[in-house]
């Protein structure tokens, strides 16, 4: 999405880690301009406050939902609500729904099905149906660990990255096969964009990367290639699956 793209953020405040607010700004200004920020939750629990300075840093407007019935999320109801009304309002291109509950899964289908961008974002407790309901899904754990190495200068915490399995490896390696041409390579722009739309939470900084290309470089099973632009001094990097360039070379 471009910075022109206005955007809604609706937070889940009972469901997400106040800690994590100001990262969360950072990353979703990259996808649009958050034009509507607000945050839901019984703000006469105590368990809330640590929101309250946060809100007013980052203008983020909060709702107050009382919990009418116990064992009934009422901030689900009223966030869902909230995001029909915007919808209809035809002010937003987008949005951004941050929380980790899989009551939202209908919610990102509904706003996908009239034609909207939706952003997820929320712990990596997050239930996968919640997750392929939006274009793309950001772990909120992920935004931490770059901060911290930007203000520590130290290396990402290994335990909260993940390990690139074999059903990675394989999506990527198929990803590059559907968009190759006759000699196997493939625009690296356009297989990020197809692997986020197969997987939506697919993101290089899940397993310790800043960019895609030298997570690809790190697996060894891919060829990576810089491609010149002419009048430019920018280039354009292609991939390759190593297996079909050496099936190709013995014949």
């Amino acid at each position: 999405m471009k910075e022109s793209v206005n955007m809604a953020v609706l937070i889940d405040g009972d469901n997400i880690p106040s800690a994590y607010v100001k990262e969360m700004m950072e990353e979703i200004a990259k996808y649009g301009n958050p034009t509507i920020k607000r945050i839901y939750g019984d703000w006469t629990r105590p368990g809330l406050n640590k929101w309250k300075n946060l809100l007013l840093e980052n203008a983020i407007t909060p709702i107050q939902q009382y919990g009418y019935t116990t064992g009934k999320n009422a901030t689900d109801s009223a966030m869902i609500i909230d995001a029909m009304d915007i919808l209809y309002s035809n002010k937003v291109n987008g949005f951004c729904l941050v929380s980790s509950d899989s009551d939202f899964t209908r919610l990102a289908t509904r706003l996908r099905e009239a034609g909207m961008q939706v952003i997820g974002m929320g712990e990596k407790k997050t239930p996968n149906p919640f997750i392929v309901a939006c274009d793309k899904f950001i772990y909120i754990e992920i935004l931490k660990n770059q901060r911290k190495e930007k203000e520590e200068a130290k290396e990402v915490n290994e335990s909260e990255v993940d390990t690139i399995t074999n059903k990675e490896i394989g999506l990527i390696s198929s990803t590059i096969s559907d968009l190759s041409d006759d000699d196997g390579w493939a625009f690296l722009g356009d297989v990020g964009s197809l692997l986020q739309k197969k997987q939506p939470n697919f993101d290089s900084r899940n397993y310790g990367f800043d960019k895609l290309t030298p997570l690809i470089e790190s697996i060894g099973k891919f060829e990576v290639e810089q491609r010149e632009i002419p009048k430019s001094k920018n280039k354009l990097v292609f991939v390759k699956n190593k297996d079909r360039s050496n099936k190709n070379m013995k014949r």
